[in-house]
């Protein structure tokens, strides 16, 4: 009994001088490889460890990325796309591609049709189109041959590097037999004949044959071909976890693809060279092992012993391991194998299928947490308590709940306390509920969200009340949706509404541009009707106030300087602080009459103006910049008598402002000096009869 390694295992040419490129490149940082640098996951993960990211978007790239082209290679066009990027590209593209590259752009400027021979998906193949001036031809087989080539004429015909050789023959024999014109290149990579020839001499003489390499590898899964042609005990795995199961007795030859490291070779071939020790120690644990029964409906405990994204792998000291499919392992569609168990983790489960001819046992973690889960149920449904679940899945009318393993359907009417038009935003999350019904014949079980929520609102509306009667009026909450006309918030079980005029002590458009959904904020209840349900809630600090603020900086008497927001028929209303305006009669503009305010003032202008009376009470400033002009009255409004002149000097007062916006701004006659208020039949005639000379 002895183990045979191949002598051409594992990395060609053109793969290790693709990797120790990048082993060099990431020295200095990190590096990017269009598409994975190699088919092996293992090795792909130990090069992203060193800095190497993989691309897959040209588009993605900024300027003076470092680039490397994997051996595969790539088309002109997507070379060209990398320099125009301003990329740095390292090229690692295999000298064997390379020169197929070469044969078909020459021959295909030449008027030749490019056929390549191998598989059309294969990133090498999709390279070697790429470099075509003109169409290519992709065969894979002499069926594919006979209908894409029959009668065509002047063709180039090239093989993928990792073709088989015996498959290539017979392509070219059929191309010879229908077409005219046609060249012939054998490009078909030395080292790949030379391992396919290793493992079909190997396999010959061997009891069992490992096949060492990636299961996306197109040359592995050809090594695994050739070996099972002499060497029915042929095996392909991925890495020294997976010999588990397999006997390896006898004579063992072990051959690897072109995309498989080194270090795994060895971790295999030791793993190998340790269980033949442990052979003769284990021979009464084999015979325990063949001897042990397992039957469907078993409950067993074992040992993972390999985790893949789709299947765990467990040691049940049984002839064949169990397997749990990533469907029985746990409800949660969301969670991937590697986030539930790891290598070495002890895990129970329900035996559902032993099949001594596939030599697996089929587990389900999933189907023994429902059976011991339906006695939780049970009770909880007895006794009316509230289980709490996860909605997992959207069905045909409701959706589904796990609690203790066990499925629960919630009817959509039952799945929230308030219409949920999507029930998908429901997947995930957490709810309480009841269970409603149990049918232990199909083992259906119904359930309510509804009810508990409902309840539990119910419960918190006391409190709330309860609290608004001992006096409290401060509360905290989170704003749940915002309107047009203002901001509701949850106080916990209960809504309020902050309207749009007590979010902020500035003129606001829409609630958003002072909060968001989810903020917490501090209110303050401004009315609760028990009756009807409605709160209406404060936001605005007193402090904020800008009328507050206002008090400390203004009093009468003083001059200020402020800005023109809106003009109105009677008057301009003026900006003191953020927040505070004040109101400048028409008659307080200037020191002579004018016919509108914007005769003399614009939006937007900064003006001088004296504090003539305030009201705190009510809100209210009144301003003149007449009290600070020159006087330039004529002479025959100087002679009026002193108290008209005086009370002529400020007319507006905030005991007037409301008034003043109601009616037109002119001063009642007897108030008016002489000359302005005049009847036209009481001027002198020429004046009347002569406007221009006035």
């Amino acid at each position: 009994m002895g183990i045979t390694v191949a002598e051409s295992a594992g990395f060609c040419f053109g793969v290790s001088r693709a990797v120790k490129m990048v082993e060099e490149k990431t020295k200095d940082g990190k590096v990017y490889t269009l598409g994975p640098v190699i088919h092996n996951n293992f090795e792909t993960h130990r090069l992203h460890a060193l800095g190497a990211e993989i691309l897959t978007d040209i588009n993605n790239l900024s300027e003076n990325d470092r680039v490397i082209i994997r051996s595969h290679g790539i088309s002109e066009e997507e070379e060209s796309a990398l320099w125009e990027r301003g990329a740095e590209v390292f090229d690692a593209t295999c000298p064997f591609v390379k020169k197929i590259h070469n044969i078909v752009k020459e021959h295909t400027e030449n008027g030749y049709t490019a056929v390549i021979v191998g598989d059309s998906g294969h990133p090498e193949v999709l390279g070697i189109a790429g470099r075509c001036m003109g169409e290519a031809i992709c065969v894979s087989s002499e069926t594919e041959a006979e209908e894409k080539l029959s009668g065509k004429e002047h063709l180039c015909v090239v093989a993928q590097t990792t073709a088989n050789k015996e498959n290539y023959k017979k392509i070219i024999k059929i191309i010879k037999n229908t077409c005219k014109d046609t060249v012939f290149f054998d490009t078909i990579c030395d080292a790949t004949r030379r391992r396919q020839s290793e493992a079909e001499e190997l396999s010959k003489k061997s009891d069992v044959m490992i096949v060492i390499g990636d299961r996306n590898s197109r040359n592995t899964n050809k090594l695994l071909e050739v070996s099972k042609r002499h060497c029915e005990n042929s095996y392909l795995i991925e890495d020294a976890t997976e010999l588990s199961g397999i006997s390896c007795s006898g004579e063992i030859g072990v051959t690897a693809g072109a995309s498989t490291p080194d270090w795994i070779i060895k971790e295999v071939v030791k793993k190998m060279e340790e269980n033949m020790v442990k052979t003769e120690g284990s021979f009464a644990e084999e015979l325990e092992k063949s001897l042990k029964t397992l039957n469907t409906g078993d409950v067993v405990s074992g040992t993972v012993i390999r985790v893949t994204p789709t299947e765990v792998y467990v040691d049940l000291g049984y002839k064949a391991d169990g397997v749990i499919s990533e469907s029985e392992l746990s409800d949660d569609p969301t969670l991937k194998p590697e986030d539930i168990v790891k290598v070495g983790d002890t895990i129970e489960a329900f035996v559902y299928r032993v099949s001594d001819v596939e030599g697996t046992v089929g587990l389900s973690v999933k189907k023994l947490k429902s059976i011991k889960g339906w006695d939780e149920i049970q009770k909880a449904f007895e006794e009316n308590k509230i289980l709490q679940c996860k909605i997992v899945e959207v069905v045909n009318g409701g959706v589904i709940a796990i609690s203790n393993g066990s499925r629960i359907f919630v009817p959509a009417s039952q799945a929230s306390d308030r219409y949920v038009a999507d029930l998908n935003t429901l997947i995930g999350k957490e709810v309480p509920l009841r269970i409603r019904d149990i049918n232990k014949g199909r083992r259906k079980i119904l359930g309510s969200v509804r009810d508990v929520l409902s309840e539990m609102k119910e419960s918190l509306l006391k409190e709330f009340w309860a609290k608004i009667d001992a006096g409290q009026t401060e509360f905290t909450g989170t704003v749940k949706t915002l309107t047009n006309f203002g901001a509701f918030v949850d106080l916990g079980g209960i809504d309020g509404l902050i309207h749009i005029s007590e979010l902020s002590w500035n003129h606001i458009k829409h609630p958003s541009e002072v909060l968001k959904e989810g903020d917490t904020v501090s209110v303050r209840i401004l009315e609760a009707n028990r009756e009807t349900g409605k709160i209406s809630l404060g936001y605005r600090k007193a402090e904020d106030n800008p009328w507050e603020i206002a008090k400390s900086k203004i009093k009468v008497n003083d001059v200020i300087k402020a800005k023109v927001v809106r003009l109105v028929p009677f008057g301009a209303f003026v900006e003191i602080i953020p927040g505070v305006d004040g109101l400048i009669h028409i008659s307080q503009i200037a020191n002579k009459r004018i016919e509108k305010p914007a005769d003399e003032l614009t939006v937007g202008e900064e003006v001088e103006a004296l504090v003539t009376d305030i009201n705190w009470e009510n809100q209210k400033i009144a301003l003149s910049i007449r009290a600070l002009l020159p006087d330039e009255k004529p002479v025959q409004e100087e002679a009026a008598p002193a108290e008209e002149a005086e009370e002529n000097k400020i007319v507006a007062s905030t005991d007037d402002m409301d008034a003043l916006k109601e009616e037109e701004p002119e001063a009642p006659a007897e108030e008016a000096p002489a000359e302005e208020e005049a009847p036209a039949e009481e001027a002198p005639a020429e004046e009347a009869d002569a406007p221009e000379a006035e």
